[in-house]
């Protein structure tokens, strides 16, 4: 059996491993699980836009893999969690996101509407999983 690998995303997730005692990261084998990502800056600043928070999601994921070797075209899998519940704007920033991370195929997907996240800013976190090919 693989031996499981931890990752920690530079910067916020440095913060978090030191706070939190958590990683970012795991990687078994060719799988890559992430914990959530928020979509926020380094210093846990979060935009004022939903769709620029949720970009800054996507880009935090993609930075969480690539320390594992992973990118989103590996993805397979993606749980995201919402605060603040289903406005036609959180399908539309998803999907095109989604179009433009993984524009050769399309994952498995789980949304779940939740009335709060791990920072009170938080309007949604997004983990993944991926099989690196």
């Amino acid at each position: 059996m693989d031996k499981p690998e931890f990752f920690v995303t530079p910067g916020y997730g440095e913060r978090m491993l030191k706070a939190l005692h958590y990683s970012q990261a795991l990687k078994i084998g060719n799988r890559v699980e992430t914990s959530g990502q928020a979509g926020c800056n380094d210093e846990f600043q979060f935009p004022g836009s939903l769709e620029e928070e949720f970009a800054q999601a996507f880009r935090n994921v993609e930075r969480t893999l690539a320390t594992a070797g992973a990118s989103w075209e590996d993805v397979v899998h993606v749980n995201s969690y919402h605060v603040g519940g289903f406005p036609p704007e959180v399908n539309e920033s998803m999907v095109k996101l989604f179009r433009q991370y993984m524009p050769n195929h399309a994952p498995i997907w789980t949304q779940v509407g939740v009335t709060a996240l791990g920072l009170p800013e938080m309007r949604i976190e997004i983990r993944v999983t991926a099989i690196i090919a």
